[in-house]
C-alpha cells in the first residue's frame, strides 16, 4: 500500500537537499560575483583617467595654446561665453573619490611663456605636464580592488600593485607597468 503524499507539502529531505544545492552554487557563483564588481570598479577608475586626458587635449588644442590646464577645477569651468565646460561636474576637485577611487591631479610647473586661455586663467599660469593618479580607498575586504593607475600628459595609463608617484615623463619605475 503506497501513501500518498499532501496536496502541495515537501518532504523535509526534499527541502534540505534544495537548500544544499542552492548553497553549493551560491558558493561557486560568489567569487565570480566579486571579481566582476572588483573589475568594473577598476574600468569605471581608468575611464576617469582617460576622461581626464581628453579634457587636456581639448583644453590644450582649443583653449590654451597647447598647455595643460593646472587643476581640474579650470577644466570644469566653461570654455568662454556659449561654450560647455571641458569636463563634467562629477569630476571637479583635484583629488575626489568616486566608485571606490581616489582620483588625485598633479600639475607640473607653469610655464611663464604660456597664454591667458579661454576660460579666464591667467597668462603664465598653464603647464605642460601633469600626472592623475587613481588610487584604491578600500584595500582589504572583500569587495577590495588591488590595482593603482596613473597617467601623464603623455597619454599611458600605468598599473601598480603600489601607489603610483607623478611621474611626468616617460614610465614610472617598476612595479608600475602599463595598461594592455
Amino acid at each position: 500500500m503506497t501513501r500518498l503524499r499532501q496536496a502541495g507539502g515537501y518532504s523535509i529531505a526534499e527541502l534540505m537537499f534544495t537548500l544544499a544545492l542552492l548553497t553549493i552554487l551560491a558558493a561557486v557563483a560568489y567569487p565570480s560575483l566579486i571579481r566582476a564588481h572588483s573589475n568594473s570598479i577598476e574600468v569605471s577608475s581608468v575611464s576617469s583617467l582617460r576622461m581626464i586626458l581628453r579634457a587636456q587635449a581639448v583644453f590644450a588644442a582649443t583653449c590654451a595654446g597647447g598647455f595643460y590646464a593646472p587643476s581640474i577645477s579650470w577644466l570644469a569651468r566653461e570654455g568662454g561665453p556659449g561654450r560647455e565646460a571641458f569636463i563634467g561636474p562629477d569630476l571637479d576637485g583635484n583629488i575626489v573619490d568616486r566608485r571606490g577611487y581616489r582620483i588625485r591631479f598633479t600639475a607640473g610647473p607653469a610655464v611663464s611663456t604660456a597664454p591667458r586661455t579661454c576660460n579666464g586663467l591667467g597668462a603664465g599660469r598653464t603647464v605642460r605636464v601633469y600626472f592623475v593618479a587613481a588610487d584604491p580607498l578600500e584595500t582589504t575586504g572583500p569587495a577590495s580592488v588591488g590595482r593603482h593607475f596613473g597617467l601623464n600628459a603623455g597619454g599611458v595609463v600605468f598599473q601598480s600593485p603600489k601607489r603610483v608617484r607623478p611621474v611626468f615623463a616617460g614610465s614610472p619605475p617598476p612595479p608600475a607597468k602599463p595598461l594592455q
